[in-house]
């Protein structure tokens, strides 16, 4: 995905409204290990911050010092993508990891995707290199 932003083959479209949840590998695996040993249900696990495509996408851009997104009209999204592509970027929605924090007492070390984004960029540019 990130070499897709930085070449600009990831649009935002239409308004870019739908929420996305992110989390770090590392809050996963904890979470995992707890869910296994503790857990008495289904957890959402993700961070604490979810944000519009249209927020976290430009800023995912600029934190890899690529131009910012195109946008493009929801009608071509669905005439070049497909329309499970346009759902995800205009109509899907955040999960809660409430439940999860309180049945599990996890609390994600990455509390915000920009925290996890602001970590994961360094790393992939040494892997790229």
């Amino acid at each position: 995905m990130i070499e897709q932003i930085r070449k600009r083959r990831m649009p935002v479209i239409g308004g870019g409204t739908a929420w996305w949840s992110f989390l770090h590998i590392t809050d996963a695996a904890e979470a995992t290990a707890l869910a296994v040993e503790h857990g008495q249900g289904i957890y959402n696990i993700v961070d604490d911050d979810p944000a519009p495509v249209h927020d976290w996408l430009p800023e995912l851009a600029a934190m890899l010092g690529a131009k910012p997104p195109f946008r493009v009209p929801a009608w071509i999204g669905r005439l070049a993508a497909g329309e499970h592509i346009v759902v995800m970027m205009t109509q899907s929605r955040a999960g809660s990891n409430v439940e999860a924090k309180r049945e599990l007492g996890w609390s994600p070390r990455y509390p915000s995707w920009r925290q996890g984004f602001a970590e994961i960029i360094p790393n992939e540019a040494r892997m790229a290199a």
